[in-house]
């Protein structure tokens, strides 16, 4: 990740703290790691530059982003490569994150999230502060969600064909109760998952549904997320 001015380089793994403490190169950082809590930041340097470094990242394992400027970004990635290779540590792209969010059950804008989804439609009612003063937005929030608009579930099914985004889902007499918005082969799981816009009727848990996959009804049951939850 970066930009034109600052390289991003992310460590997301259980040993995500040891590995940036270790990297060569990182020094006087303001606040030790071991206290700093999720969607919080502090500065640092490294190689004589200065360095943010946020426990933050979007894969559901405890995570730091690095910003640096771009003339020190490939030595951070390589100082970071170095002390997360005893741990296992390899590159991962766009790909294995968007895995690792919906094992986690993480939505995605554009996928979960839009201009045309309530964020109580998709679980996140509580990140709403309606009774604050008013903001950009909160007339459209206070509108009543309508009795049958679609809710955000997850779906688990057996084999190893993945519902997509865009697949329908139907109900048992084959009506279409509604649509896949992220979904695959859950490596961590070693079996399908899917986040899907249901209709209220058929969001319960342990509710049996079925995702079509190009024309072949592929058993999926509701299920509470997240699907997978670290433990440490």
């Amino acid at each position: 990740y970066g930009s034109s001015e600052r390289g991003r380089p992310m460590s997301s793994m259980p040993a995500a703290r040891a590995i940036v403490e270790a990297a060569a190169g990182i020094d006087d950082i303001g606040r030790p790691l071991s206290e700093l809590p999720y969607y919080a930041a502090t500065d640092a340097v490294f190689d004589g530059a200065p360095l943010l470094i946020a426990r933050t990242g979007y894969t559901g394992e405890d995570g730091f982003e690095l910003y640096a400027p771009t003339a020190h970004a490939t030595a951070l990635w390589e100082a970071l490569s170095e002390a997360g290779a005893p741990h296992g540590m390899v590159p991962a792209g766009l790909a294995a994150r968007d895995t690792l969010r919906l094992e986690a059950g993480m939505p995605l804008y554009g996928h979960e999230l839009s201009l045309d989804i309530l964020p109580v439609q998709a679980g996140l009612g509580r990140v709403v502060a309606l009774d604050k003063d008013d903001f950009v937005g909160k007339s459209a929030l206070q509108s009543i969600v309508a009795a049958d608009a679609p809710v955000l579930v997850g779906l688990v099914a057996e084999g190893r064909r993945a519902g997509r985004a865009g697949y329908a889902v139907v109900a048992p007499d084959g009506a279409v109760v509604g649509e896949v918005t992220s979904g695959a082969l859950s490596p961590t799981l070693g079996h399908p998952v899917a986040l899907a816009f249901v209709s209220p009727a058929h969001a319960e848990p342990g509710t049996e549904l079925a995702i079509d996959v190009r024309g072949t009804a592929i058993p999926a049951t509701v299920t509470a997320l997240p699907f997978y939850r670290r433990t440490t």
